[in-house]
C-alpha cells in the first residue's frame, strides 16, 4: 500500500529508471583515530556531510566510536549518513538551560542570557518560554557570541517574555534535516543523553528529527534515552522508518505528524517510551505501519487522531501498554481519523481496552487480530477487546480471536 506521495517522493529520491545504470557517486569515511575525515564530535561529521553534499550527494560511512555532539548532525539531500551498526555512537552533549534576561522578539535574531557560560558559537540551541510550545519554539545553531549574548542564524519564530519564563537551553536533535530530499541515516546509535539535557518537544526536536525532508530514510537505527521524542518526522512527505528501535525516550517513540503523507513504518522495535508509543499526530495519510513490536509504553502503544485517515495497521504485535492498545482520540466528524484498517495484529495485556475508538470516528476496520490478557484474574489489565463511545459508527469487527487464558 503506498500513497500517491510516496511515489512522489521516489521521483524526488532521483531514483534511476531500469534501463539508466546508476552514476557513482562519492564515498568519504569518517573515524575517530582514522579516514578521510578524522574527529570525534559533530564537526567532523558534519564537514564529511557537507563535503559529499557538495559533490551532488554521495555516501558519508561512519566508524565505531562515540562521537559528542554538541549540535545536530544536519543532513543534506541524497546524502546517506551510515555507521558500523551499534559501535557507532552519536551521543548528544550535556545540556542546560539558562533564563533570558531580555524578551527575545519575534523575527530577532540574538538573545541574551543571563549567563551563557558554555553556551559556544557552532553550538546547538533552543528558545522557548512557557507559552510557545510546539513549532513555536526555535531550534537555531549559534554563529556568534559577545558577551551574555548570542547571535543566532535563525530568526525567532515568536515572542518569547521574560516574564514568562523565556529560556535559551542546549537543546537540539541529535540528527535534524530540514528541506532536504532523498537523504538517508542507517546502522547507527542516537543517545540523547536523557539525564544530562532538557527536555525538547516532537515538533522541534527528537533523537532523529525530520522537517519537510521528503523521501527520507532511517534504515536500522537506535533512537535511544532522548529527553523528547525518539523519531519524529513533519510535514515530511514519503519517510521510510525500518528496523527500527526507540526506546527509553521521554515522551513518544516514533511520531509521524503534521500532514506527513504515506508514511511507511515497517519492523521498528518501540518500547519504554515515556508516552505513547506510535504517535500518529495531524493530517498522518495512507501510511503503512506493519510488523513493528510495540512494548511496555508509558501512554498508548498506538494513538490516531486528528485527520490521520486511509492508513493501513497490520502485523504488529502491540503489548503491555500502559493505556489502550489503540486510540482512536476524541475528535469532531470533520477532524476525526476515518478509514483506518486494523488487521493480524496481536493487541493482548494492555492498560483498559484493546482498542478504544473515542469522537465522531467511523469506518474503521478491525480484522482478524488476536486480542485478549491470558493472564489469571488479579492480575488482568485488558478487560475489554473493543470499547466503542457514543458518537463513532460504521465500525466493522470480524474474524478476530481471544487470547485463552
Amino acid at each position: 500500500m503506498i500513497g500517491a506521495w510516496s511515489w512522489i517522493a521516489i521521483a524526488l529520491a532521483g531514483a534511476p529508471a531500469a534501463d539508466e545504470p546508476a552514476w557513482t557517486r562519492v564515498t568519504v569515511t569518517v573515524g575517530r583515530e582514522e579516514g578521510d575525515f578524522v574527529g570525534r564530535d559533530s564537526r567532523v561529521l558534519q564537514g564529511a556531510v557537507d563535503y559529499a553534499a557538495s559533490l551532488g550527494g554521495g555516501t558519508v560511512r561512519i566508524g565505531p566510536g562515540e562521537f559528542a555532539m554538541i549540535n545536530s548532525l544536519h543532513l543534506r539531500s541524497h546524502v546517506t549518513v551510515r555507521g558500523a551498526g551499534e559501535a557507532t555512537v552519536l551521543k548528544k552533549c550535556p545540556g542546560r538551560e539558562e533564563p533570558l534576561v531580555l524578551d527575545g522578539d519575534y523575527g530577532q535574531e540574538e538573545v541574551t542570557l543571563r549567563d551563557a557560560t558554555g553556551f559556544e558559537v557552532g553550538m546547538g540551541v533552543s528558545v522557548s518560554d512557557d507559552h510557545s510550545g510546539g513549532f513555536h519554539t526555535v531550534v537555531a545553531n549559534i554563529i556568534g557570541k559577545r558577551g551574555n549574548e548570542l547571535k543566532l542564524d535563525k530568526p525567532m519564530g515568536s515572542d518569547y517574555m521574560v516574564r514568562n519564563h523565556a529560556r535559551a537551553a542546549l537543546a537540539f536533535p541529535v540528527i535534524s534535516g530540514y528541506y532536504v530530499e532523498g537523504a538517508e541515516v542507517s546502522d547507527l546509535v542516537v543517545d540523547g543523553n536523557r539525564e544530562k539535557s532538557p527536555p525538547l518537544n516532537g515538533c522541534r526536536g527528537a533523537g532523529v528529527f525530520l522537517y519537510r525532508s521528503h523521501g527520507t530514510r532511517i534504515l536500522r537505527a537506535i533512537a535511544r534515552d532522548y529527553p523528547g521524542d525518539g523519531i519524529s518526522f513533519q510535514q515530511s512527505n514519503g519517510v521510510l522508518v525500518e528496523e527500527c528501535t526507540a526506546v527509553g525516550n521521554a515522551n513518544l517513540g516514533i511520531h509521524p505528524g503534521s500532514g506527513s503523507a504515506s508514511p511507511i513504518v515497517r519492523r521498528c522495535h518501540i518500547e519504554k517510551n515515556g508516552d505513547i508509543g506510535l504517535f500518529l499526530c495531524w493530517r498522518v495519510k495512507h501510511g503503512l505501519l506493519e510488523d513493528n513490536v510495540i512494548l511496555s509504553n508509558g501512554g498508548a502503544g498506538i494513538s490516531i487522531g486528528h485527520k490521520d485517515t486511509d492508513n493501513l495497521f497490520r502485523r504488529n504485535v502491540i503489548r503491555d501498554n500502559r493505556k489502550f492498545g489503540i486510540h482512536f482520540r476524541d475528535e469532531s466528524e470533520p477532524m476525526a481519523g476515518h478509514r483506518n484498517r486494523i488487521e493480524d495484529n496481536v493487541i493482548e495485556r494492555n492498560g483498559g481496552a484493546g482498542i478504544r475508538i473515542d469522537g465522531e470516528t467511523h469506518d474503521i476496520a478491525i480484522v482478524r487480530n488476536r486480542h485478549g490478557d491470558g493472564r489469571p484474574e488479579g492480575q488482568r489489565t485488558q478487560r475489554e477487546w473493543v470499547s466503542v463511545g457514543p458518537k463513532a459508527s460504521r465500525i466493522t469487527i470480524e474474524g478476530n480471536s481471544a487470547t485463552e487464558p
